[in-house]
């Protein structure tokens, strides 16, 4: 600094010296009296270097100044950098967005946090109070405009709130904003430093709980909290009980709290339920169990509850979660049940031994009957009113026999539900139903169609599956219409694992909208025929049931009917 300051001396001197003698040589050139001249000059050098040195002299002392506030704004500088430095680091530590509102200019600044939380450009951010309230959720706006105004007219520094601000894309986030009111001399609010911290995890966080928790308290089913750890081969104690617990229990709040569920035990209980509770504790695992408990007033009644362990982020049980329920009502009603099952089966045996009974006991009177009856077939009646006689009671005894044998083979079906399968040839099976019915078949002279080449063989019960077809060929015959040649088409196909058979033809049919919950049903009937029994559907469901299979029916009046038979084969 001084050679800079010496520097400017000299050129100083120069300049002035050389004006100085360029001066004199005009006067000496053109004025004669050159001792005057002399002796100016001299008093000009004088003056010069005099000059000179008072300014060398400021120039210095002005340079001394001058580095003097040079170095203090340096380190004003680096106090601000550094300062700046903290500012961001911190604001960046706590994820915050640090805002500087000067009240009276209406002028704010945002740090980084505007863009990297809220995600604005910062060319987008306003610098006035207007900007940010605009940001601010309509249903927020008004009341918290009102605390912020209310809280720079009082006398206390320090201002915080909650409210939603809107992000760049729209969106909303939950905020905690905390200010520091700055005033002046005269406590006026002139500035005001705060900063916004982003908490919409711990508001959803803490709605979700709140939902828990009206869930725990709405909830009927008893939820009882306990402690992580037992002591003493004890259930550990319970810390919170809902309302619906106290309501089935008959204890309080607060005269549980801190108690092991121990003390429902009774002399009732079951000791092996709660010695299973006991080792899913001792494994930290979730156990379910019903036993007998015990409320204040020391009645009886019937829980189900299970133990849930809870883990914290560490992977350790914090707490256990019981969910009771009182299923009194339950055990009663399954009490009853298995009464009532018990009477049924008993019922259900005393009647099938009364059905064999019966059906036995008929059998030889009937068959008697039966050989009575072919012996007068062989003497001549004269009375015509007496043959007629014998002719219905003939024909009568024989239904009867019929419906004993069909009344046998569903006692027989429902009390052998398996039976034993083998490969069947539908076109024997179908030779052997011809067969039987080759009278009816040469009487009507039906139109039958089958087609069995894509199934050729059936894994079923061949008895079964010939007393199916029988029954269903018998009723096409029987019901066929008398307006049209009755035609039946009986085919069978493989879908997947499953045989399907199809049995359709074009009689009366039946109205399904009226009777198709009754089709299956024992002795239903849906034409008036004299020796219609009502048995062979049923017969033919049960036996397709018992196979393993289904059956379907579509039938319209006076157009014919279909059933389909699906086996799996």
């Amino acid at each position: 600094m001084k050679s800079k300051t010496l520097q400017i001396t000299l050129v100083y001197i120069l300049v002035s010296l050389f004006m100085a003698i360029v001066c004199h040589k005009i006067l000496t050139t053109y004025f004669s009296d050159v001792k005057y001249f002399d002796l100016f000059f001299l008093k000009d050098i004088f003056f010069i270097l005099t000059t000179a040195a008072f300014f060398m002299y400021i120039v210095s002392k002005n340079q001394e100044r001058n580095v003097s506030i040079f170095k203090k704004l340096k380190e004003t500088n680096e106090e601000i950098k550094e300062s700046n430095e903290k500012y961001d680091i911190v604001a960046k530590a706590t994820s915050d967005t640090i805002w500087d509102w000067k009240i009276q200019e209406d002028n704010i600044n945002w740090n980084k946090g505007i863009e990297g939380i809220f995600g604005y450009n910062p060319n987008d951010v306003g610098k006035t109070s207007k900007w940010w309230f605009d940001k601010i959720h309509p249903e927020d706006s008004i009341r918290m405009s009102i605390k912020l105004y209310s809280f720079i007219e009082q006398k206390t520094e320090k201002w915080q709130d909650q409210y939603r601000f809107r992000c760049a894309d729209g969106s909303y986030k939950y905020v905690l904003d905390r200010g520091f009111l700055l005033k002046d001399e005269n406590g006026r609010a002139i500035r005001m430093i705060g900063a916004i911290q982003d908490i919409t995890k711990q508001k959803e966080e803490e709605q979700r709980l709140k939902l828990l928790e009206t869930v725990i308290t709405q909830s009927k089913d008893s939820i009882l909290i306990t402690e992580a750890n037992s002591v003493d081969r004890k259930i550990p104690k319970i810390v919170y009980v809902n309302p619906a617990f106290s309501q089935m229990s008959g204890y309080l709040s607060h005269e549980i709290i801190g108690k092991s569920p121990n003390i429902f035990k009774g002399p009732k209980s079951d000791s092996e339920e709660l010695k299973k509770l006991l080792r899913a504790i001792k494994n930290e695992e979730e156990c379910l169990i019903e036993t007998i408990s015990y409320t204040k007033k020391k009645e009886e009644y019937w829980v189900r509850f299970s133990m849930i362990p809870i883990f914290n982020n560490e992977n350790t049980i914090s707490h256990w979660i019981s969910i009771q329920r009182d299923i009194t009502e339950e055990k009663k009603l399954e009490t009853e049940k298995e009464h009532l099952i018990r009477e049924l089966t008993q019922n259900n045996k005393d009647l099938k031994q009364f059905s064999y009974i019966t059906s036995h006991n008929l059998r030889a009177p009937l068959s008697n009957l039966i050989g009575l009856l072919n012996l007068i077939e062989d003497i001549p009646v004269e009375n015509p009113e007496l043959e007629e006689i014998l002719t219905g009671f003939t024909k009568s005894t024989h239904l009867l026999n019929e419906t004993i044998n069909d009344l046998v083979k569903v006692i027989i079906i429902k009390d052998n539900p398996s039976m034993q399968k083998e490969e069947v040839s539908l076109k024997e099976v179908f030779e052997n139903v011809f067969s039987q019915l080759s009278f009816q078949i040469e009487l009507h002279k039906p139109i039958i169609k089958l087609k069995f080449d894509k199934v050729p063989l059936l894994n079923t019960n061949k008895a079964y599956i010939e007393s199916i077809l029988l029954n269903l060929l018998t009723n096409s015959i029987k019901y066929k219409s008398e307006n049209r040649k009755l035609k039946i088409s009986i085919t069978a196909e493989q879908v997947g694992n499953n045989a399907i058979l199809t049995f359709k033809d074009n009689g009366i049919g039946i109205d399904l909208e009226r009777n198709r919950d009754k089709v299956f049903g024992l002795y239903q009937r849906f034409h008036n025929y004299p020796d219609s029994k009502g048995l062979g559907l049923y017969l033919v469901k049960s036996q397709v049931e018992t196979m393993g299979g289904t059956i379907s029916i579509e039938s319209e009046v006076n157009k014919g009917t279909t059933f389909t038979i699906t086996f799996k084969n």
